[in-house]
Parts: structure tokens; C-alpha cells; sequence
């Protein structure tokens, strides 16, 4: 840290938020210290302006939305071999990494840890995080690689996490070798009057700064770096919550060389026009995800000559990257989308404040809103039951649970 208490004072009064030292002399040493860096490395500027967007009324987009052109990985007929077989070349050179999204937490599964080592109940009780181990050693064994493994973690989960890893030997994995874990970015919560929230542990209350955070995450922490010292070129980037997840992809890859574009995505046909899912689109002619709250009822329902949606490709958070891009999106920032959440915190008077109803703003970067940095982009419909199982929610919510990710893992491995 760079500045002395005064100047953190001095810096607070500025800003309007010298609550955020109130009981500081109660903490104890440490505390004080960590406090002190947290408020140091806080972009104050960042948060006002993030702030005031969150009074802005939200103007309909002016933007022009087009359907964006895909190809369907089960009627690729003769162009599969093509494909499979460039990028099949590219993975035995080693060019292929992948990434796993893993700050969660399991709360909504009722799960006390980190989401990726969570149990979906298998008869063999592995855990999401072995579950993908297991998909990635299996592929690489094809091409006589153990493809480097990623994993973003978040400030609250990344000790369990690497624990975890630790007691089951790394799933045969090597650490910092072609094991990496590094730690997602995070920014401060806000109350509804712009003050900067404080937990029940006298520090500043932070919240994981969104999937969209990955590029910068990766750029930061110098994995980049570590890539490029490995001789990566392309990089799979996905969530750790969806079992069925294919990392490594030799048609996905070939696609993305041949097509020469430096971003590949899948995606998975809408359940039905109504289904509460982004989907990919043209943006002012730029590739992009629209919101679901963004789609009206005649662009959800309108079909192309063959009878298939205009708007009917969803993003999966199945993404396929070259390095270089990568970089490039991490070197700019992108856009914060506000989100209104129950928060408990210190308030200024030092009272524990437990919400009934949400009370607090966090601020996330979605991944696909760097999407418009590149001119084109491949996507790659494959089919929900091989390759897509979320596990979001509790069984009781009856979608993307458990329950529905278990049966699809089993189908798909024929376990029953």
C-alpha cells in the first residue's frame, strides 16, 4: 500500500465515504492493514459513475439487430472429417488450453463450498470439478497431451478450492505445470445512496466482477503470459457448473482456423421462442448475445424459409478464444450491468443490517460484451442432451438442477 492513514482519510472525505473507517481503531492489526489496501486499490471514480447509471432510466436500444449465420455440427456431412482434422493437428501440436469459470459458490444448492466441488449424486459421487478432470484427461489421452487446465477461482472460494485439489492429488494434474488456479477481479458493493457497503468483518464488502471479468482476469494474473511460454494459441473457456461441458473440440477448432476468426462459440437451440435465454445476434453488423428482455414477441417467434428461429441460438458459455484475442479483450474494459441484490453489511453506526428484500447494488461485465471486438465470429449448434447440463439450481426449481444435469450426464455415458 502506498498511502498512510491520513491520505486514505483525506482520499475517503473526497469521495463522500469516510464511513468505511468508522471502528477502524477496533480491528485488529492485520485487519487495519487489509482495510487500508482494500479502500488504496478502490477505483472511486469507477464507483460514482457506476452509481449514477444506477438512477438512469433504461432508454429502449436504438441498436439494429440481425440474425447472425451458424453452423449446425450434425449437418456438417462430408466438411466434419475437414474440420476434425485441423483442428485434431492443432491439439497434438499442443495448441489447446482450457479455462474453467469456478468463483461460485454452491448456495443454491445448499452446498457449503465452492460450486465445483459439489456432488450431482452420481453413483461414483465425483464432483463437478472431477467430472471435468475426467473429460479433459480422456480427450487428451487421444492426442497424447495433458492439456493445460486453468481455473479461475474468486477471493472467497480460491483457499478451498486449491485445498480440494490438493486432497485429490491434483486429479493427476501437475500444479503450475499444466494446473493453474488464478483469481477472479472483484469490485465493491454499493447501498442505494452510492455508499460503499462493509461486511460483518469490518472489511469493504466485494463482489466477483462477472464472467465478463475473465479476460482481464487472465491478462492480470499473467496467464497470458504462462500461455504463450506453453505454446497456446487457443483457448476454451466455460463454466464449471455444466457436466456435459466438451473443452476440447477438434471441430470447434477446425472451424475457427479455417474460418480464420479468432472467436468460436456453441450454442444449443432455444427450448422454445419464449425460453429466457441470450441469444447470439449481429449488433450494428458486429457478432453479440441479445438479452432475452431485449427480444420482442415477433423477432422470439419469427423463423427462417426452413422453419428454424431467427433468434433461436443460445450462448452456452461454451467459448473458444485465440490468445490474441484474449489479450486484446483484457486490455480494454468492459461495460458494468447493474444488479440488485440482498446484501447484509455494517452500517455507518456499526448496526448489522439483514435484508428482507434486496437492498444493495453489485456490478457485473458479461463475457460476450466483448463479443464486438471482432469483425466475425464461428458458432457451433450442437445438441443440448450431448454437450450442455447445467447444474444452477436446487432440484426444487425443476430445470438446470441436479436432477436434470445427473439423468442427461448418464444418458449421455449410458450409466443406467
Amino acid at each position: 500500500m502506498d498511502k498512510n492513514l491520513g491520505e486514505i482519510q483525506a482520499l475517503l472525505k473526497k469521495y463522500d465515504q469516510e464511513h468505511l473507517l468508522n471502528g477502524y481503531e477496533t480491528l485488529d492489526e492485520n485487519k487495519k492493514k487489509e482495510l487500508l489496501e482494500q479502500i488504496d486499490k478502490i477505483d472511486f471514480e469507477l464507483i460514482h459513475s457506476l452509481y449514477q447509471s444506477t438512477k438512469k432510466e433504461i432508454v429502449p436500444s436504438e441498436d439494429q439487430i440481425t440474425p447472425m449465420e451458424y453452423l449446425d455440427k450434425n449437418k456438417l456431412y462430408d466438411d466434419y472429417k475437414y474440420y476434425e482434422n485441423i483442428g485434431k493437428k492443432a491439439i497434438r501440436e499442443g495448441k489447446l488450453a482450457a479455462v474453467t469459470m469456478a468463483g461460485g459458490q454452491g448456495t443454491r444448492l445448499g452446498h457449503d463450498g465452492p460450486k465445483g466441488t459439489y456432488d450431482i449424486g452420481l453413483d461414483s459421487h465425483k464432483s463437478l470439478f472431477e467430472l471435468l478432470s475426467d473429460s479433459l484427461k480422456e480427450e487428451g489421452k487421444k492426442y497424447d497431451r495433458m492439456i493445460p487446465w486453468f481455473i479461475m477461482t474468486s477471493r472467497e472460494n480460491n483457499k478451498q478450492t486449491v485445498e480440494f485439489f490438493e486432497k485429490h492429488r491434483y486429479f493427476g494434474y501437475q500444479k503450475d505445470k499444466n494446473l493453474f488456479f488464478f483469481n477472479q477481479g472483484e469490485l465493491p458493493m454499493i447501498d442505494t445512496e452510492g455508499k460503499i457497503l462493509r461486511g460483518e468483518d469490518g472489511l469493504i464488502k466485494l463482489a466477483a466482477d462477472g464472467h465478463g471479468g475473465i479476460y482481464e482476469a487472465l491478462v492480470k494474473n499473467h496467464m497470458v503470459e504462462k500461455m504463450k511460454q506453453l505454446g497456446i494459441e487457443w483457448v476454451f473457456i466455460g463454466g464449471v457448473d455444466n457436466c456435459l461441458v466438451k473443452m476440447v473440440d477438434p471441430v470447434l477448432m477446425g472451424i475457427a482456423i479455417d474460418k480464420e476468426v479468432t472467436v468460436a462459440c456453441k450454442s444449443v437451440v432455444k427450448a422454445n421462442p419464449k425460453e429466457k435465454v441470450g441469444v447470439f445476434c449481429k449488433r450494428n453488423g458486429k457478432p453479440n448475445v441479445i438479452e432475452y428482455t431485449e427480444i420482442t414477441d415477433e423477432m422470439a417467434e419469427a423463423r427462417d424459409e426452413q422453419g428454424e428461429l431467427l433468434y433461436g441460438e443460445s450462448h452456452i458459455l461454451c467459448n473458444l478464444f485465440n490468445v490474441s484475442a484474449i489479450e486484446r479483450m483484457g486490455a480494454t474494459p468492459l461495460p458494468y450491468h447493474k444488479a440488485y441484490k440482498k446484501a447484509t453489511y455494517i452500517d455507518k453506526d456499526g448496526n448489522r443490517i439483514v435484508p428482507e428484500t434486496p437492498n444493495a447494488y453489485k456490478f457485473e461485465a458479461f463475457l460476450f460484451d466483448a463479443f464486438g471486438e471482432v469483425d466475425e465470429m464461428a458458432i457451433l449448434r450442437v445438441k443440448r442432451e450431448e454437450e450442455f447440463a447445467p447444474v444452477k439450481n436446487a432440484d426444487s426449481a425443476g430445470v438446470d438442477c441436479p436432477k436434470t444435469a445427473r439423468k442427461l450426464y448418464k444418458q449421455f455415458h449410458h450409466l443406467d
